[in-house]
C-alpha cells in the first residue's frame, strides 16, 4: 500500500525523522541504500552506459550522488563528479560519503568542468528547496536539460517542488526518478511529470510500521477500479437514470457527449434537458437518449422527477434560461455533477451544499474562488474550493484531484491528447452515471475520473495523442466498464 500514498516534502522529512529515531535507522545507512537504488536502476535501465557523470549540491541529495559515484566507480565504471555546492558545507553523513567517494576512483570537479559521461546523474537539490534555484545550480541545471544526454535525478529532479510541482525558476529535465521513503506528490502533478520523466519509488526496506498509525494524511494515488458483475435479473431501471441538462443556443454538442458517455458508462437510461434546436441532432446522433427541448424550469420538472442522478453544465451558457435550469435542478435535492458553465454560475451566487460534485478546470477553479492562482499548489485549491462550497470536488489537470474535505486522490492516469473540447462534458457524464448506479459522490467521482482518464490513455495508444477527440474516449470506456 505504501507504494499508493503521495507525500509533501515535511511528511517525508518527517517519515525520515521516525525511521532514524524510532526504527533506529542511520541517515548514513538510508543515504546508502538510496544510492544503491540508483546504482541498480542505472545498470538495469542503461547497462552499455559506460562514463557517468554525476551533478552534486551541498544537502542530503549530495551525500546520495557521492555514494552513487563510489559504489559506479567500485564497479569499474568511468565516474566524473561535479560539485556545485561547497564540500565544507556537508552535514555529516553526506561528508562521509564524500569521503567516500573522494577515496574511490571518480574524478572530482568543481571548475571549468564540461559533461563527460554518457549518462547524467543529478543529485543537486533535493526536497527541501522552496525558492528559486541559485544561479550557480541554475547553470548547472541549463547544462544538464541542453547535454542531449539520459538524466536520472535522486529523489527529485532539481528545482522542481516536491509539494505543488511547480518549477522554481528552472528545473531539470530527467528521464527517470528515483524516489525514496514516500512518494513526493510534486511528482504527479502540474509540471511534475514532464520533468520527472518515470518514476521509480524505492522504500529504502524501511519496516511497513512506519507508515501505518501515523497522522500524515497523506494523499492517495488512485488505481483502476473493478466493477462487480451484472446480475442477470436487471433491467434498465435497476441501473439508474441521468438526466444531462445543458446547451444552450450554439452548445448542443456538450450535451450529447455528456449523455452518450453517461450511456456507454453503464447508466440504464439516459435523458438530455435542452434547447429546441438541438433535438433533431441528438437523436439522429445517439437515437438511444431521450431527448426533450425545455424552455423554463416548469418544462424541466417532470424529466427531473424521472431522474436518479443529474449532470448540469455542459454547454449550459450562463442566460437566463442557463441559471433557471441550474437553479431547478439543485433545488431537486438528486445527487448532480456539476460542470462547466454551471461552476460560472455557482461562483455567482455562493452556494455551499454537500449533495454535489464539483468538476472544474483550472480556469472553472479560479473563477471559483475569486480569481486565486490554481497551478501555483493544485492541491492547496482543490481544498479551498471544497471548503467553500461543500461537496466533492474534482480539479481537472495533470494529476486530477478529488476531495471531499476528508480525503484527498489523485489520477495519476491520462495523456497530453485529452486536452481538447469536449473531455470535460464526457467526464461530467461518466460520473452522472456511476452516481445513477449507486455509488457515492467520493466514490464516483474517483472511479470516474480513473475510467476517463484510462479510456484516454487506450485511445491514445491506438491512434496516438494529437488529434484525439473526446468520442474517441467514449469509446474505449465500454472496454473498461466491462474489464
Amino acid at each position: 500500500m505504501k507504494e499508493l500514498y503521495l507525500y509533501s516534502a515535511a511528511q517525508v522529512r518527517e517519515l525520515d525523522r521516525i525511521a532514524i529515531e524510532d526504527f533506529k535507522i542511520s541517515g548514513l545507512t538510508l543515504m546508502r541504500r538510496a544510492a544503491d537504488a540508483c546504482v541498480k536502476q542505472i545498470i538495469a535501465s542503461y547497462p552499455e552506459i559506460g562514463e557517468v557523470t554525476i551533478f552534486c549540491g551541498s544537502g542530503n541529495n549530495a551525500g546520495d550522488g557521492y555514494i552513487i559515484a563510489g559504489m559506479l566507480a567500485e564497479k569499474g565504471h568511468q565516474v566524473q563528479v561535479i560539485a556545485i555546492g561547497d564540500p565544507g558545507k556537508l552535514g555529516a553523513d553526506a561528508r562521509a560519503s564524500y569521503d567516500y567517494c573522494q577515496a574511490s576512483a571518480a574524478r572530482l570537479e568543481s571548475e571549468n568542468f564540461q559533461i563527460q559521461g554518457k549518462l547524467v546523474v543529478d543529485a543537486l537539490l533535493g526536497t527541501g528547496l522552496s525558492g528559486a534555484v541559485r544561479e550557480n545550480y541554475a547553470h548547472a541545471v541549463a547544462l544538464i536539460n541542453s547535454s542531449n544526454r539520459p538524466v536520472l535525478s535522486v529523489d527529485i529532479p532539481s528545482g522542481l517542488c516536491a509539494d505543488t510541482g511547480s518549477v522554481l525558476g528552472c528545473a531539470v529535465m530527467a528521464d527517470i526518478t528515483v524516489t525514496f521513503i514516500g512518494k513526493k506528490r510534486g511528482l504527479f502533478t502540474n509540471d511534475g511529470p514532464d520533468h520527472s520523466g518515470r518514476v521509480v519509488f524505492c522504500s529504502l526496506d524501511v519496516p511497513e510500521d512506519l507508515y501505518g498509525g501515523r497522522k500524515l494524511k497523506p494523499v492517495m494515488m488512485l488505481t483502476a477500479p473493478a466493477f462487480p458483475k451484472r446480475r442477470r435479473n436487471s433491467h434498465k431501471t435497476t441501473h439508474g437514470h441521468v438526466l444531462v441538462i445543458g446547451g444552450d443556443r450554439g452548445m448542443g454538442g456538450a450535451v450529447i457527449l455528456s449523455g452518450e458517455a453517461a450511456l456507454r458508462s453503464g447508466a440504464g437510461m439516459v435523458s438530455v434537458a435542452t434547447r429546441h434546436e438541438n433535438v433533431t441532432a441528438l437523436l439522429a446522433r445517439r437515437p438511444e437518449i431521450m431527448v426533450s427541448g425545455v424552455d423554463n424550469k416548469d418544462q424541466l420538472q417532470s424529466l427531473l422527477e424521472k431522474a436518479t442522478s443529474l449532470v448540469v453544465g455542459p454547454g449550459l451558457g450562463q442566460s437566463d434560461w442557463s441559471r433557471e435550469l441550474l437553479n431547478a435542478a439543485l433545488d431537486s435535492g438528486l445527487p448532480v455533477v456539476v460542470d462547466a458553465d454551471g461552476l460560472n454560475i455557482l461562483a455567482t451566487q455562493g452556494i455551499k451544499r454537500e449533495q454535489w460534485i464539483l468538476t472544474p478546470h483550472p480556469g472553472e477553479a479560479s473563477t471559483l474562488l475569486a480569481g486565486a492562482g490554481i497551478q501555483e499548489d493544485r492541491f492547496a485549491a482543490t481544498q479551498a474550493i471544497q471548503q467553500k462550497y461543500g461537496g466533492v470536488v474534482l480539479l481537472k489537470g495533470v494529476g486530477t484531484l478529488v476531495g471531499n474535505g476528508s480525503e484527498l486522490s489523485l489520477c495519476p492516469f491520462g495523456n497530453p491528447g485529452m486536452a481538447t473540447a469536449g473531455m470535460g462534458d464526457v467526464l461530467s457524464g461518466v460520473i452522472g452515471a456511476l452516481l445513477a448506479q449507486g455509488y457515492g459522490s467520493y466514490e464516483a467521482a474517483t472511479y470516474g475520473a480513473t475510467l476517463h482518464a484510462r479510456a484516454g490513455d487506450i485511445a491514445a495508444e491506438h491512434g496516438g495523442q494529437r488529434g484525439l477527440i473526446a468520442t474517441d474516449v467514449i469509446s474505449a470506456i465500454r472496454l473498461l466498464v466491462n474489464a
